[in-house]
């Protein structure tokens, strides 16, 4: 993983309105530490900006925001997580005010099968104690949401969390319209069965989304 990646990512996020002027994203370099993107709105990041070191475990460099003991915590208790992204999308936002999380009604909605976690507590996540209750809400999921306050999601790589993103926020626009014409409680949900076939990593399915995500970016 290399510092172009997390700064493209950054950019990425920023440039499709899933962050503004907050918002982080990581990714894995090894057992014992990540890079984060630099602390400043993502989508301002500089080209060849440096990102920053930080370790899995103990206290937060200076210069890193405190929200980043988030993905402390998920690389600590995930050895598979790669890549992590905190946003703040439109729709998403909506939803997490509300006290809801999206179910999985279409394509995108099937990569949250076990469900979307929901951490019932607007305040900032600036401590270990908020931290560790906000990794205990997001279960088995890849994601979690917080009451009012935005969302993580994970991957196996830091392209495929910033693709989570994305899905979740389409995700929620979808439910949101189900609540909105009356139908959250009788419409169709995808079953796991079907979330199951559908939720494929095949066909370049993550790689296509990064790359139109990323398109012009001045270090593509």
């Amino acid at each position: 993983m290399t510092d172009k990646t997390v700064r493209m990512a950054a950019r990425a996020l920023g440039r499709h309105g899933l962050v503004h002027a907050y918002g982080h994203c990581s990714a894995r370099l090894d057992a014992d530490s990540f890079l984060v993107c630099p602390s400043k709105p993502m989508g301002l990041t500089d080209v060849g900006e440096e990102c920053l070191t930080v370790p899995v475990e103990g206290a937060l460099p200076d210069g890193v925001l405190g929200e980043v003991r988030l993905h402390q915590q998920i690389y600590r208790n995930r050895p598979e997580a790669q890549g992590v992204v905190r946003f703040m999308s439109p729709h998403m936002m909506a939803l997490a005010a509300l006290g809801k999380v999206p179910k999985p009604r279409h394509g995108f909605g099937s990569y949250f099968s076990s469900g979307v976690g929901l951490w019932n507590d607007p305040q900032l996540i600036r401590d270990d104690e908020r931290a560790v209750g906000v990794y205990a809400a997001m279960g088995d999921s890849n994601a979690v949401m917080m009451r009012g306050n935005g969302a993580v999601t994970t991957g196996a790589s830091l392209e495929e969390a910033v693709v989570m993103a994305w899905y979740l926020e389409d995700t929620c626009r979808v439910e949101l319209e189900a609540l909105r014409c009356g139908l959250a409680e009788t419409g169709p949900v995808l079953s796991d069965e079907e979330c199951a076939v559908r939720a494929t990593r095949a066909g370049l399915i993550i790689e296509r989304m990064w790359d139109f995500l990323t398109h012009g970016d001045p270090e593509a």
